[in-house]
C-alpha cells in the first residue's frame, strides 16, 4: 500500500510548500480542502494528516472548522500556525487574540525546543523558527505537554504524544525555519511510521498514464510554449503522452530577452514535435500602449496569449474535442490567489478568456502542484538536456513586468541590452550557482547625472538576483561587489539613456522575485 500524507487546506501562503516539502522526504502527499468530509479521508486512508496555516482567527465562527470525528480517526495529525490552533480550539482549549503581555510573533525567533518529543529528535535545544501568528493559545487542551517556548510565548509547540498529536505554532516548511525540513521528517518518519518510498520517477510514470488517460487515443494537445522551464518539461511530458498529436506553440510577443526567441525556436528545431513560432510584437504592444498599471499589463497579456493561441488552434483545426495545456506550477497558482489566499500577482497562465478555454474539452495543467525544482528533478527524469532544465525562470509577460510605467518598443530595446549585460558578467563570474534569478529593471525614475562633461538626465536601472530553491520565499544574493561594478559600468558606457544603477536588497517577503 502506497504511503500517504494528507495535507488539510486552510488557506495559508505556504500550503504547497509543506507539500513540497513531505515530497521531498520521499512520502507522497496530496493537498485536499478543509471541508473534506471524515468519510473521504477515511477513503483516501492517509498514514498521517497536516493542518496548514491560514490568515483567520479560529475563535471566529466564519473561520474554517474540520469534523471534530477527524480526531478519533487514529491517525497522527501535525498542526502548523492556525492548524495548531484549530487542533487546541477543538480539543477544549483557548484561543485569543494575542495582546501586549502575550505572544503576537513575527518573523525569525529564537525557540527553545523539548527535544525529547518525537517532533524535535536530533535537533538541538535552540534555534531560530519563523513565525508569523496574531493569536494566542491562552490554555492548551488537557493531555497536551509544552515542547516548545519562545522568549514571549511559552507554548510555541504543544503535544500528545500518546495520540500523535502535534502543533506548532511557527512555520517549519519554509526554509527561515531552522532544522524545520527535520521536525517535518520526525512527523513523516518517527510518527506516522513513513519509510520513503515515492519518487519523481513515480510521479512521472503516473502523470504521464494520467495524460494518455484523459487525453484519449484521438485527441490532440495544443501547449503554450514559452521556452523556459517547466513549459519546456510539460512539452517532453505530453510527448512522452501522446507524441505527434501534440502542436507546440511559441508566441513571440516582443518582450522578449536578448536573441531569445532565436534561441527556443533553436532548441526545439531539434525535437520530433509540431513546433509554432508566432510573432505578435505588434499585437501585443498595441495593446499595451498607455498602460501603466502592473496587474493589468499582466491581465492584458494573459488575454492576449489565450486569443493568440485560438487563432493558431482554428489554423490547425484543433476543435472542442482537443486539449489545451500549459506549465503552471505552484507558485503562479498560489500567487493569483488560489482558495483563500491574496492575489500577490496574477500570472498570466490563470488569465485565459473564459471564451478561449470554452473551445477546448479542457486546460491540462499537470505541473500546477510543483515547485521549480521539483520541476527541474522531472525534466532530469524525463531525460532533458541540462541547459533546458537549469535555465533560469523567465516569466510569462516577460520585459512588460520588468518596465515600470508603460511599454514602448524603444523601452524594451534599452532594457534589453542592460539585461544581456547583467546576465553576461554574471555568466563570466560563474555565479549561476548562486543566482536563482537575476535581471535588470527599468525604473520610471530618472536621475540627474554627468558624462562628457555635460549634464544628462536619463533613466535609473536596477539589477535585482534572488537565491532560492522554491521561489516561495527568497534571500537577495551577496553578488561581489567587482561584478556589479562591471554590470554598471558597462551598462552606462553601452546602453544609451541610463546614467545611473541601483541593486535591489530586498528579500521575499517583504518584496516579490519581479518588481511588478
Amino acid at each position: 500500500m502506497q504511503e500517504k500524507i494528507l495535507i488539510l487546506d486552510f488557506g495559508g501562503q505556504y500550503n504547497q510548500l509543506i507539500a513540497r516539502r513531505v515530497r521531498e522526504q520521499n512520502v507522497y502527499c496530496e493537498i485536499k480542502p478543509y471541508t473534506t468530509t471524515v468519510d473521504e479521508i477515511r477513503a483516501f486512508a492517509p498514514m498521517g494528516i497536516i493542518f496548514t496555516g491560514g490568515p483567520n482567527s479560529v475563535y471566529l465562527e466564519e473561520s474554517p472548522h474540520v469534523d471534530p470525528e477527524v480526531f478519533r480517526l487514529g491517525v497522527p495529525i501535525l498542526g502548523i500556525c492556525y492548524g495548531c490552533q484549530l487542533m487546541a480550539h477543538t480539543l477544549g482549549g483557548q484561543v485569543t487574540a494575542a495582546q501586549e503581555d502575550t505572544a503576537r510573533e513575527y518573523g525569525k525567533t529564537v525557540t527553545y525546543y523539548d527535544t525529547g518529543c518525537k517532533l524535535f529528535k536530533g535537533i538541538p535545544e535552540q534555534a531560530i523558527s519563523w513565525m508569523s501568528h496574531g493569536d494566542y493559545m491562552a490554555k492548551v487542551p488537557d493531555g497536551f505537554a509544552l515542547v516548545a517556548h519562545t522568549d514571549a510565548c511559552p507554548n510555541a509547540a504543544i503535544a500528545d504524544e500518546s495520540r500523535g498529536f502535534y502543533g506548532v505554532q511557527f512555520h517549519p516548511e519554509v526554509n527561515h525555519t531552522q532544522f524545520g525540513s527535520l521536525m517535518l521528517r520526525n512527523f513523516l518518519y518517527e510518527v506516522c511510521g513513513a519509510k520513503g518510498t515515492w519518487t519523481m520517477g513515480d510521479f512521472c510514470k503516473n502523470t504521464v498514464a494520467q495524460l494518455r488517460d484523459t487525453i484519449g487515443p484521438k485527441g490532440r494537445v495544443l501547449l503554450a510554449l514559452s521556452g523556459g522551464v517547466d513549459s519546456s518539461v510539460l512539452a517532453a511530458l505530453l510527448a512522452e503522452a501522446v507524441g505527434d498529436r501534440l502542436t507546440a506553440v511559441f508566441v513571440d510577443h516582443g518582450c522578449m530577452r536578448k536573441n531569445e526567441g532565436d534561441e527556443v525556436e533553436a532548441a526545439f528545431a531539434k525535437w520530433n514535435i509540431h513546433f509554432v513560432r508566432v510573432d505578435a510584437e505588434k499585437r501585443f504592444l498595441d495593446k499595451l500602449k498607455g498602460v501603466e498599471d502592473p496587474q493589468r499589463k499582466r491581465q492584458i497579456i494573459g488575454a492576449e496569449f489565450g486569443y493568440v493561441f485560438l487563432d493558431e488552434a482554428v489554423k490547425f483545426g484543433i476543435t472542442k474535442e482537443d486539449f489545451f495545456a500549459q506549465g503552471t506550477i505552484y507558485p503562479d497558482v498560489i500567487e493569483s490567489g488560489a482558495g483563500d489566499a491574496d492575489v500577490i500577482k496574477s500570472h498570466h497562465n490563470k488569465l485565459l478568456p473564459r471564451e478561449v478555454i470554452a473551445q477546448f474539452k479542457a486546460v491540462l495543467e499537470p505541473l500546477d502542484h510543483l515547485f521549480k525544482d521539483e520541476i527541474r528533478l522531472l525534466g532530469k527524469e524525463l531525460g532533458l538536456p541540462d541547459y533546458l532544465v537549469h535555465r533560469q525562470p523567465f516569466p510569462g509577460p516577460g520585459l512588460a513586468i520588468r518596465i515600470l510605467g508603460d511599454v514602448t518598443k524603444e523601452k524594451l530595446d534599452i532594457l534589453r541590452e542592460a539585461d544581456f549585460i547583467f546576465r553576461e558578467e554574471i555568466a563570466k563570474a560563474d555565479l549561476g550557482d548562486i543566482c536563482s534569478q537575476y535581471f535588470a529593471v527599468l525604473t520610471n525614475a530618472r536621475s540627474v547625472g554627468v558624462m562628457g562633461d555635460g549634464r544628462t538626465y536619463e533613466n535609473v536601472l536596477a539589477l535585482r538576483s534572488v537565491t532560492t530553491n522554491d521561489f516561495m520565499t527568497a534571500e537577495w544574493t551577496r553578488i561581489p561587489y567587482e561584478v556589479l561594478d562591471r554590470a554598471s559600468v558597462r551598462i552606462v558606457n553601452e546602453v544609451p539613456h541610463i546614467n545611473r544603477i541601483v541593486y535591489d536588497i530586498t528579500s521575499k517577503p517583504p518584496a516579490t522575485v519581479e518588481w511588478e
